[in-house]
């Protein structure tokens, strides 16, 4: 057997396992459109769970639905290992960025591996709360020694996760990772990754939020997950019409998820 980066050249030079990773794009896109959707319902006063369980099951509802979430996991899982031999295969001399890289990417791809595991579990007709895990996650840690501070470290790394994605937004970061041809189409995927970036950076910083509640109310239900954070933004003054925004901005991610999936550099 070969190195780690041995094994992560051939994974890059495979023609069919780079086609697969693509379409983990595109997988991340179909989740994002319709966790936007959830959100854009429940702020015209609908239903649903605006978070990845509530989209696995919308997709699982479809008549070939165990087939599709497959392909979710699938594509996701290849997303995740291209993800990891990116990180593993990065050629900045610098030690301190080239980790700090790797760190972010093996973050990325833990997050792709969770979503896929959560279509499998829905593929084979399970379920999982999202609100009920993020709950007893936040019970066990302050239940732990030091578990008050660990919850508000967690809160806080979340929270900076979603500022990263505003940041990014806010910079037009994005354009880094990807070919975008020129002319009048660079306009629009440019504004539509821009948009889409600041709304799941917001999603991800009000998620974060909620960790640190529970950790300063001691009252671990707080932590909700993406959905119960959703859901507090109609709280605000002018929620409601918030909310539909932020929904809509995910949905935008969606859709330049699934152009990225065309011009992405791999």
């Amino acid at each position: 057997m070969g190195t780690p980066k041995d094994v992560a050249r051939t994974a890059q030079r495979s023609d069919g396992f780079r086609r697969t990773a693509r379409a983990g794009f595109v997988v991340v896109g179909l989740v994002h459109i319709i966790i936007g959707a959830l959100a854009v319902s429940i702020a015209t006063g609908g239903g649903g769970d605006a978070d990845q369980d509530g989209a696995m099951q919308v997709i699982r509802s479809t008549p070939v639905g165990g087939l599709l979430l497959g392909g979710v996991a699938a594509g996701l899982i290849a997303l995740a290992v291209w993800e990891v031999a990116s990180g593993l295969l990065s050629a900045n001399r610098d030690d301190a960025r080239r980790w700090g890289l790797r760190l972010k990417m093996l973050g990325i791809a833990a997050a792709y591996l969770v979503i896929a595991g959560l279509a499998l579990v829905f593929a084979f007709g399970g379920n999982i709360e999202s609100e009920q895990t993020m709950q007893t996650l936040s019970r066990a840690i302050l239940a732990a020694p030091g578990g008050l501070v660990l919850l508000v470290i967690l809160g806080l790394s979340v929270a900076g996760a979603g500022a990263g994605f505003f940041v990014i937004g806010c910079t037009r970061g994005f354009e880094k990772t990807m070919d975008i041809p020129a002319g009048p189409s660079r306009v629009g995927i440019v504004a539509l990754g821009s948009v889409g970036y600041i709304a799941k950076g917001i999603a991800i910083m009000v998620t974060g939020s909620l960790f640190v509640v529970a950790a300063w109310t001691q009252d671990p239900d707080k932590a909700a997950g993406l959905d119960g954070a959703l859901r507090s933004i109609t709280d605000l003054p002018l929620g409601e019409p918030l909310l539909w925004l932020v929904g809509v901005g995910l949905a935008v991610y969606g859709v330049f998820s699934i152009v990225r999936a065309r011009f992405a550099r791999m």
